[in-house]
């Protein structure tokens, strides 16, 4: 039988880019969310569709019959909602504690699977032996994953930044000028350049704030090495750990060893040195100053 729920059924069913995962064939129950209806027309079964939502469900292939409003819809549903319910009593009560939204995605991940082996009540079976007897009936899925993301053109301002949804992001200086694309997804935000990726933000939720990537300012800061000190893109990378006391430590022995401004246009040289394929974007060597031969801001030929 096909699958009755939308993106709340047991999760197998929502696992569309999952490697063993496939599209519901047939209709697909939905109750009237936001993200899918725009407007709910009379008492019928007809309804405006979300632009976003008709797209995502065209390149599916999901053909979707509409709950009826209110309490005489309450119950097409069957049991969907209470299992959403049981879920996230058992592992979402109370709420866990983490760093990012892509330490939570994992943990539910890890939920999702351990529930495999989990009985509804008293079901003969458990919810993995019903959907491998169920994955036979579900149509293969598209070659390309649907894109979620939202995709805007920005044209970066004189400070490096651009302005997506209210909050500010940097990318290159080089960059200043010129218009960018820019993928907004639900945990982070990348910035293209044509082709090429030239920054990748974890995505702002308050309104209002600004993140700036310290290396995306290092070729001007080069220039007027004065400004580092103060520059909120510095204070930052200090605050995510990615500027350590081991950077503060080089440079204070480099501006002992060659004064404040050589000393900090030598640390930025490092800075701006080609990141190792080992080591993760924003994080970057140090060494002593006479490791790297630094004297008066240049490098030793």
């Amino acid at each position: 039988m096909p699958p009755q729920g939308g993106p709340g059924t047991d999760r197998r069913h929502h696992l569309l880019g999952g490697q063993d995962g496939g599209a519901p064939t047939g209709k697909v129950r939905y109750d009237n969310l936001r993200a899918a209806v725009a407007q709910v027309l009379g008492f019928s079964r007809h309804r405006v569709e979300a632009e976003r939502w008709t797209a995502f469900r065209s390149h599916y292939g999901l053909e979707a019959l509409y709950c009826q409003p209110g309490i005489r819809g309450a119950h097409e549903k069957g049991g969907v909602e209470g299992q959403i319910g049981w879920f996230r009593r058992n592992h979402l009560v109370p709420v866990p504690e983490v760093a990012t939204l892509a330490e939570l995605n994992a943990m539910i991940d890890q939920w999702d699977q351990d529930d495999e082996h989990r009985r509804i009540r008293s079901r003969p079976r458990t919810i993995g032996e019903y959907f491998t007897a169920e994955q036979p009936l579900l149509a293969p899925l598209p070659q390309e994953s649907f894109e979620t993301g939202r995709l805007f053109t920005l044209r970066v301002d004189r400070y490096g930044q651009i302005s997506v949804r209210t909050n500010r992001y940097s990318v290159p200086v080089r960059l200043i000028g010129r218009n960018v694309r820019a993928m907004l997804h639900a945990s982070e935000l990348v910035v293209y350049d044509g082709r090429d990726e030239v920054a990748r933000h974890e995505r702002l939720i308050a309104k209002g704030g600004t993140r700036l990537e310290l290396d995306h300012y290092l070729e001007a800061l080069v220039r007027k090495p004065g400004a580092l000190p103060g520059a909120t893109a510095l204070d930052q990378a200090r605050s995510a750990g990615r500027f350590a006391p081991v950077h503060d430590a080089w440079w204070e022995a480099a501006v002992k060893a060659h004064g404040e401004r050589d000393g900090t246009r030598a640390l930025i040289q490092v800075l701006l040195r080609p990141a190792p394929a080992t080591r993760a974007p924003g994080h970057w060597p140090c060494r002593r100053p006479q490791d790297r031969g630094v004297d008066g801001g240049r490098r030793r030929s």
